[in-house]
């Protein structure tokens, strides 16, 4: 059974592949794994400001789409590291993507604050 948040209602490609890597959390949640496997409170550590509650449903919706895998280590405490599969490496491209568009952006909007504070 496919997830419902995949059945694009337009049709449109984008649609899809927003459904499954859109929102606030998982854009930033998979370019942390793409430098590989990442405990769970790494995570929350290099995503302050979701909720732990927040990330398990992103990386759950995540590892049900195909694009994450979990890997639960039977000792004590458990350990559970998350990581890209296959599938899941293949966004790479767009989130180098995303990240250097934001850098830009940033700069971007620095550069027109100083000229504006300084008028020139």
């Amino acid at each position: 059974m496919r997830p419902r948040r995949m059945d694009a209602k337009s049709g449109c490609a984008v649609e899809v592949t927003l459904s499954v890597i859109g929102g606030l959390w998982k854009p930033v949640i998979l370019f942390h794994l793409l430098d590989g496997k990442k405990r769970f409170m790494e995570l929350t550590r290099l995503v302050p400001n979701a909720t732990q509650r927040m990330l398990t449903r992103q990386l759950r919706e995540l590892e049900s789409d195909g694009v994450v895998a979990r890997t639960v280590f039977p000792q004590v405490p458990p350990r559970v590291e998350y990581q890209l599969t296959a599938f899941g490496e293949s966004l790479a491209p767009i989130l180098v993507s995303l990240r250097d568009w934001g850098q830009r952006y940033q700069r971007g909007r620095q550069a027109s604050e100083v000229v504006a504070l300084t008028g020139t």
